[in-house]
């Protein structure tokens, strides 16, 4: 078990000590954000526009600029997943638990593609070497940034997207040097694997009510 811990921590020796705080108020933040949203919990904005505030600057910071265009619009579509979640009338919320239509689908996959067009070219206009983790990340992008907008719909296709998405995630950060967010993803699985169920059951005992 100790060469484990030692593949995640080693890449911490030489990184400053301000850095290593910010990452770790990052996954403190991260996981506190899928926690509330699993529990469909109004916090899930709050905490997560904290985590993904500090990831733009500490991605931006190692050029890591798919990462980076992910995180800077996970904090502009929390403000208005926030604002949605927030909407009530007659005491009751707007926006549900629900399944994609067909019309969402179509949405939800014509912004993958953006996204992975759009990341190709942040990387071409930077100038860097596009390399195979690069292509990785234009690919996990277009999940993230997709679920992110289904989970602001409160749609229960957001977590599939999230699962299969953090899942590749995992090894890359940890490939990176990003131990601690590598750690992150693995929590992430895990908690997203247990929201798909819960918001499963949810919608199954809307149907019933109904």
């Amino acid at each position: 078990m100790s060469h484990i811990f030692d593949f995640f921590l080693n890449t911490y020796k030489n990184k400053e000590t301000f850095i290593v705080i910010l990452e770790a108020i990052v996954l403190v933040t991260g996981i506190a954000s899928v926690w509330y949203a699993k529990k469909e919990n109004i916090l899930v904005y709050p905490t997560g526009l904290i985590a993904t505030i500090i990831s733009v600057y500490l991605l931006l910071k190692d050029k890591l600029y798919g990462d980076m265009m992910i995180n800077f619009y996970f904090s502009v579509m929390s403000i208005y997943g926030w604002w949605n979640w927030s909407r009530t009338k007659n005491n009751e919320k707007v926006v549900k638990i629900s399944r994609t239509n067909t019309k969402e689908k179509i949405m939800g996959f014509g912004l993958f593609i953006l996204t992975l067009s759009f990341t190709y070219i942040v990387y071409t206009v930077f100038g860097e070497e596009i390399t195979t983790s690069n292509y990785v990340d234009m690919f996990t992008s277009g999940l993230f940034f997709t679920a992110m907008w289904y989970m602001a719909k409160k749609k229960i296709e957001n977590w599939i997207l999230w699962i299969v998405a953090d899942i590749i995630t995992i090894p890359l950060y940890a490939y990176r040097g990003w131990g601690m967010l590598s750690f992150q993803y693995l929590i992430f699985t895990i908690l997203a694997i247990q929201a798909y169920l819960l918001w499963k059951k949810s919608i199954a005992n809307n149907l019933q009510t109904v």
